[in-house]
């Protein structure tokens, strides 16, 4: 029953099957290159974007539950570590890209919250949110999606405690620790109001990503079926011990969300890349984006940024090196 649901259900292979028999019998060779791109991208866009807006909708009906006033509330009654793993679960359902939570994270800061515990959901919001688990499920398997989600969280729940134990507030900046906040109870809302709110949510999340599922998924037709898999094999590949660095640096200044990602590590592994590499990447990619950055420099001081992002590559690298040696045992 399980199979079923990974692989029918949220892997959607019967689709695959149904565009494959679409084009053979519009007189497309799917063994050629080009009839192989064309399949593999109609199958990764549809697929994807159906998982999207269930995803979405799901989420965004469940967040409608945790407005920023509701989550400050719950976070402020955390101490220690135990907020840090409550900052981290709540960025589980926030279905953000890096930047969308940024304003979050200021908002969160500005109330008064730790900020050790505010880092914990900047970092596992964009890295582990629960589309991502669903999503990786149908691509990689149930138990590489479920250690992802739970090494992303550790890095979260880490990073954050660090931050909180080195006391970094002087590095917030002066407007964001000065702010205040007003508690201002969000109105109840409706049965009718949750499903409009979700709607919305969909519609508004499918504008900004789309068109970067649309790259991703060009991008991985690109290397399943014109780059060979030797070039693949020999960068990313166990015959290089620093694939899993040369991942995460170059999904450092790169933008994309986990469902235009996927498509890519999808392709990567494909061609021998290894597991952890491709998860090394994707980290990166979702959390450590450039535009990301450049608006969090707004917010905190050179210092603290660095520090963020340096405990974020190193808890990515050495994710991407635990899943490289697990490996054989998930796949």
């Amino acid at each position: 029953m399980w199979d079923f649901i990974q692989h029918q259900v949220l892997g959607m292979n019967w689709l695959n099957e149904v565009i494959g028999r679409g084009l053979s019998l519009l007189g497309v060779d799917r063994a050629s290159r080009w009839g192989g791109s064309i399949q593999f991208f109609l199958y990764d866009t549809l697929k994807i974007t159906a998982l999207l807006c269930v995803l979405i909708f799901a989420i965004s009906y469940v967040q409608s539950y945790f407005p920023p006033e509701r989550s400050k509330k719950i976070l402020g009654r955390f101490h220690g570590v135990g907020a840090n793993i409550i900052g981290a679960l709540l960025g589980t359902v926030t279905p953000f890209c890096s930047c969308s939570s940024i304003p979050l994270f200021i908002g969160f800061t500005s109330a008064g919250l730790p900020l050790g515990v505010t880092f914990s959901f900047l970092i596992s919001s964009p890295m582990v949110d629960l589309g991502s688990l669903v999503l990786l499920m149908s691509i990689f398997g149930t138990k590489v999606a479920i250690v992802y989600v739970m090494m992303g969280l550790v890095i979260a729940v880490v990073g954050g405690a660090l931050i909180e134990r080195l006391r970094m507030e002087p590095y917030v900046e002066e407007f964001i620790r000065s702010a205040g906040s007003v508690d201002i109870d969000s109105p109840a809302l409706t049965q009718k109001e949750r499903l409009i709110f979700a709607k919305d949510q969909v519609a508004s999340t499918f504008k900004k990503v789309f068109p970067y599922i649309l790259l991703g998924v060009g991008i991985g037709a690109l290397i399943h079926n014109w780059i060979p898999e030797r070039w693949i094999a020999a960068v990313l590949g166990s015959g290089n011990p620093l694939g899993v660095v040369l991942a995460a640096v170059i999904g450092v200044p790169m933008y994309a969300d986990i469902f235009g990602t996927i498509p890519v590590a999808e392709a990567l592994l494909g061609k021998g890349a290894l597991l952890g590499t491709v998860l090394a990447f994707m980290m990166a990619v979702t959390t450590l984006s450039l535009p990301s950055l450049i608006m969090l420099r707004k917010a905190v001081k050179p210092k603290l940024l660095g520090l963020f992002i340096g405990i974020c590559i190193i808890g990515i690298i050495l994710v991407g090196y635990l899943f490289n040696v697990i490996q054989p045992v998930l796949i």
